[in-house]
């Protein structure tokens, strides 16, 4: 079985790399050597964990088998490794390849890719009278909404229902991804792709037949 996660950015998102670019940009998306702006795996996962433990919560005195199948997804930190692994988050694999061989071919460069999928933004800190704070102007660079990513989800045992129905849960609880999140930026929709079809919603189904709901 091959799945991925699938997100649209519902927002605008700022999946920014930890710098800026020096006249440009204060906060800079990451992005690869052709242009196109990613979501890291690792952050995707912690995401994804940080669903399932809400997740978890919220089921008070049923949560204790879910907690044994997110320990076997997810792991343990310090106590077990979970069978889940997560890639980064990239555009879509044909449109990746087509804009590539664009670029390859000198039809577009990296820049142009990068300017065709983002904006920048400018922001400023304000006073509690409303008025703007000397020196907080800061320029962010933005991707843009309605832009969908797919990451590839690799597993190291083959998955049982419940493995499937709570990884469904968790990637319909995720709503938001990368920083000022707080401030509207990086809202999107989940989807589990499997075998190239959406099972989101069939795995959900079944994981409130689970619960009794």
């Amino acid at each position: 079985m091959t799945c991925l996660l699938e997100f649209t950015l519902k927002s605008e998102a700022v999946f920014a790399r930890g710098d800026g670019v020096s006249g440009l940009v204060d906060i800079e998306v990451q992005h690869d050597r052709w242009g196109f702006p990613f979501l890291g795996g690792r952050t995707l996962k912690g995401l994804l964990t940080e669903a399932c433990a809400d997740t978890l919560a919220a089921l008070g005195e049923q949560s204790e088998h879910w907690e044994r199948t997110a320990a076997r997804l997810f792991g343990v930190p310090g106590e077990q490794k979970g069978i889940l692994s997560v890639g980064d988050a990239a555009l879509p694999e044909d449109l990746h390849a087509f804009v590539v061989s664009q670029v390859e071919e000198g039809k577009l460069t990296p820049s142009q890719v990068l300017e065709s999928l983002t904006a920048i933004r400018r922001q400023t800190a304000m006073e509690v009278t409303g008025v703007p704070e000397a020196h907080t102007l800061r320029s962010i660079r933005v991707i843009l909404r309605n832009t969908t990513f797919q990451a590839p989800l690799f597993f190291e045992e083959n998955l049982t229902k419940d493995d499937l129905s709570l990884l469904a849960v968790c990637t319909k609880a995720l709503r938001r991804a990368g920083s000022r999140r707080t401030r509207g930026f990086g809202r999107l929709k989940a989807s589990l792709l499997c075998d190239g079809q959406d099972v989101t919603q069939h795995w959900v189904d079944r994981f409130y037949q689970e619960i009794g709901i």
